[in-house]
């Protein structure tokens, strides 16, 4: 009977461990294959058997090469795609993730109050069965060192093994690079260890010094305030300004001046949403941003945050959360509505005509929705109390999202008050979402799905714009919005030239 304390040959234990990681973390890979081939036909039959095949011989050969250089390097990165595996595995079981470039960035722009909100005794189960007892038997296992022929014998009977089964596959390529996407994304550990490699490449090309844009001018001395306010996760069917059956928006159906647009947004994830809110155009270079290009054009520019993932903002007003609530002694502290608390009196105390404030909340991010709103904003019950969405039902958990929609409809009717306040100032509000949200339908959950793949619950955001009297402007009649209107858009009601302002993308005219 084998003990840890017997040696094991080289081979067998490298398939032992490429079985196990095959059978461990590769349910979500094999529910994508079964629901998208015909399981039933002969062909269909043999692309499963050969990526099945594939995928246990490309990781026994990856596996047999790092034991072979070293067995202690070997063994430590065998632990760690274990431990990995089994923490990706449970974010992609639960919420039905796919693990591509853009979910790396996302992850590694998560801070710390994010990540623990996904915190769960089922996810300390799955490290524990998945990632520690496996690890502990590649640690604590010997294995025979292999001579270099017996090796490069081994390595070449492999690979020509796997050659083969890719040269008889070749009438299934096109189904193969078609569901490439999702199929890399699924397979362990290789969707997180190539999209992070491809995450730092490309992090590394970018600019490391934003592109100025050209000089603009401002026309005018009339004083004039806008604020963006920039949503989190939400979604446009869930608003009822758009038709939604359940009243999630009581005070802004009641707001004059009030005007709402379609709009998609152009990527799943914060990061790249909160870009695009800010970019004067589709671009992945890293440009000036809105509030950076305002403020060294002599704009009072202040931002406001309870959130994290924007581009590098060179304000001197920069406002994090813990600054707000350090300076904050009310209830709503602890939530959103600490963006507004002392703003109108900092707005008061500029000296500058023109006024941009930029306001990054967190409202609608999950799991933990019931968190992000004050209790007297529990309209829908019951509500969702666990962070493994799948196990709340639908209705619990599409209540508990429609009370933050609530609270942000509460949000911004409050600015929209204060801003009637300063009469001297002809105002503005915007609100746009970095991306939507997916709330279990076809089994996804959140958001960060790849955009060449996303449902429409993941991109399709609200675009929702108030205007003052004051400011003797109206809204023009536009369909479906993009969130790069955003920026040529504040230009025009600020009334700054610019050789980069583009008429066609701005939504106000004078009345």
């Amino acid at each position: 009977m084998f003990t840890l304390k017997n040696n094991f040959k080289i081979l067998p234990f490298i398939l032992i461990i490429s079985c196990l990681n095959f059978l461990f973390f590769h349910i979500p890979f094999f529910n994508f294959v079964f629901e998208n081939i015909n399981y039933k036909s002969l062909s269909g039959f043999f692309v499963i058997t050969s990526l099945v095949v594939l995928m246990i011989l490309l990781n026994a050969f990856v596996f047999f090469l790092l034991l072979f250089l070293s067995q202690r390097i070997g063994k430590f990165i065998l632990v760690l795609f274990f431990l990995f595996n089994s923490i990706a595995f449970y974010f992609v079981s639960t919420y039905g993730i796919i693990i591509d470039e853009s979910m790396i960035g996302n992850v590694l722009n998560t801070n710390y109050e994010e990540s623990s909100s996904y915190f769960s005794l089922k996810l300390v189960l799955y490290l524990i069965f998945l990632g520690v007892l496996p690890s502990y038997l590649i640690v604590k296992s010997k294995i025979e060192s292999v001579s270099l022929k017996q090796f490069s014998i081994l390595s070449s009977l492999t690979l020509l093994s796997a050659l083969f089964l890719v040269f008889v596959n070749a009438s299934n390529w096109l189904w193969i690079d078609k569901n490439s996407k999702k199929l890399g994304g699924l397979a362990m550990p290789w969707s997180y260890v190539v999209n992070t490699s491809l995450f730092y490449i490309h992090q590394h090309k970018k600019n490391e010094k934003e592109i100025l844009l050209p000089d603009a001018k401002i026309k005018d001395n009339e004083k004039a305030i806008v604020v963006l306010i920039i949503g989190e996760s939400a979604r446009r069917q869930n608003f009822s300004l758009y038709g939604y059956s359940k009243n999630t928006n009581p005070l802004l159906s009641k707001t004059q001046n009030l005007f709402h647009f379609d709009a998609n947004s152009s990527a799943t994830y914060t990061t790249a949403g909160v870009k695009s809110i800010l970019d004067h155009k589709e671009t992945n270079d890293l440009y000036e941003i809105l509030p950076n290009y305002l403020y060294r054009n002599d704009v009072e520019v202040i931002w406001r945050t309870t959130n994290w993932g924007e581009p590098p903002v060179h304000v001197k007003n920069y406002q994090n959360k813990k600054y707000l609530q350090a300076n904050c002694k009310e209830d709503y502290c602890g939530y959103d509505e600490v963006l507004l608390n002392g703003l109108k009196e900092q707005v008061l105390a500029s000296k500058k005509n023109k006024i941009l404030i930029v306001l990054h909340t967190s409202t609608s991010h999950g799991p933990s929705y019931y968190k992000k709103y004050p209790v007297q904003f529990e309209h829908f019950t019951p509500v969702c109390k666990s962070v493994e969405l799948s196990n709340c039902s639908k209705v619990e958990l599409i209540n508990a999202y429609d009370n933050s929609i609530v609270y942000t409809d509460y949000i911004l009717y409050k600015t929209i008050e204060s801003l009637k306040q300063l009469n001297s100032y002809k105002s503005t509000m915007l609100f746009v979402s970095d991306h939507g949200e997916s709330l279990g339908e076809n089994n996804l959950y959140m958001h960060g799905i790849p955009m060449s793949i996303a449902p429409k619950e993941q991109y399709e955001i609200p675009f929702i714009v108030w205007v003052s009297d004051a400011s003797k402007m109206k809204v023009k009649k536009m369909d479906n919005l993009s969130q790069y209107h955003v920026f040529h858009s504040v230009l025009h009601f600020l009334n700054i030239e610019s050789p980069i302002y583009k008429e066609d993308m701005n939504i106000f005219e004078y009345k």
